[in-house]
């Protein structure tokens, strides 16, 4: 794909940016070098390389879910500065 000024310019509305003649020079030439960059990568020759999501293996980290007793919630609400109906109770923050 050929980035133009013109690519960037609708790029920039969707980010709704406000870009100058020269940030959209800019920005145009640096494309073009990032895209040549990716299109240079596309040249290896990766035929019998299996795709990988890490470098390291990676294993199952998950424990097992054990039920455990839990904090008193008396206790717990011992630390609130205020409490409704058994929670805590904090500002209305949206209307």
């Amino acid at each position: 794909m050929k980035v133009t000024k013109e690519v960037i310019q609708h790029v920039a509305n969707l980010a709704r940016l406000n870009l100058s003649e020269n940030d959209k020079t800019r920005l145009t030439r640096d494309m073009e070098e990032i895209l040549g960059y990716v299109d240079k990568l596309n040249e290896l020759d990766t035929e019998g390389i299996k795709p990988r999501e890490h470098v390291k293996p990676v294993s199952n980290v998950f424990r097992e879910d054990i039920e455990m007793e839990s904090y008193d919630r008396e206790d717990i609400l011992r630390n609130a500065p205020d409490v409704e109906n058994g929670c805590f109770k904090v500002p209305k923050i949206v209307e």
